[in-house]
């Protein structure tokens, strides 16, 4: 049976702040208006880490929705990043491609996860009720290395521009090596499977 829980938390709330600062920075890359963006970006990355800090800290600030919401607000932001930013050739398609894709992956798995550990019968207002909380997911410890390697990559990129730089060969580098951690990351997923997905049972 699910746990029900307050959904409207402040890591939450950050959660889905980095959400919707993702379209402007999206239109901020498109427009070539680099250096908004690095402040815009900043802000983000300043909500991720404030939302990660509060949930550790305050035990009712934790929720099994920010466990979901969290790293899908990451995905959701470095998404539209990195098609902004391949629009803009500071990023090649093949890299972006290739975290678009492990990303789709895991956000199916995430809604296949949350319709198999719904209790029966399920429906759809049970299934995108926030409050009623049936698993925690738990990131590898390569995914999250990943997603550090992947928002550095933002960031270099984005300033890239902006103290001209966008040809050097340490770029190049992060390139290469922000797509083994992305490849890595997609195979520890494969391989623990069901360790990373906590089910919430009744007390």
């Amino acid at each position: 049976m699910p746990q029900y829980e307050n959904p409207w938390t402040i890591p939450n709330m950050l959660s889905m702040t980095r959400i919707g600062l993702a379209p402007v920075l999206g239109y901020l890359i498109i427009e070539e208006d680099f250096n908004v963006a690095l402040g815009v970006f900043a802000l983000a990355g300043l909500t991720d880490l404030l939302d990660g800090f509060i949930a550790r800290n305050w035990a009712n600030q934790k929720s099994a929705l920010g466990s979901a919401l969290d790293p899908l607000a990451d995905k959701i932001l470095i998404s539209v990043l990195y098609v902004s930013l391949t629009y803009a050739d500071l990023i090649p398609v093949p890299l972006t491609y290739m975290i678009i894709s492990r990303d789709v992956m895991l956000i199916a798995a995430v809604f296949y996860v949350r319709y198999r550990t719904l209790p029966t019968p399920r429906t759809l207002a049970k299934y995108f009720n926030p409050c009623y909380a049936t698993a925690r997911l738990k990131p590898t410890f390569i995914s999250k290395v990943n997603t550090a390697v992947q928002l550095i990559l933002v960031a270099a990129s984005l300033a890239a521009p902006v103290f001209n730089y966008a040809d050097s060969i340490y770029l190049q580098i992060l390139w290469c090596f922000t797509a083994f951690t992305t490849a890595a990351s997609a195979y520890s997923y494969y391989h623990y499977g069901r360790k990373t997905v906590q089910v919430i049972k009744d007390r």
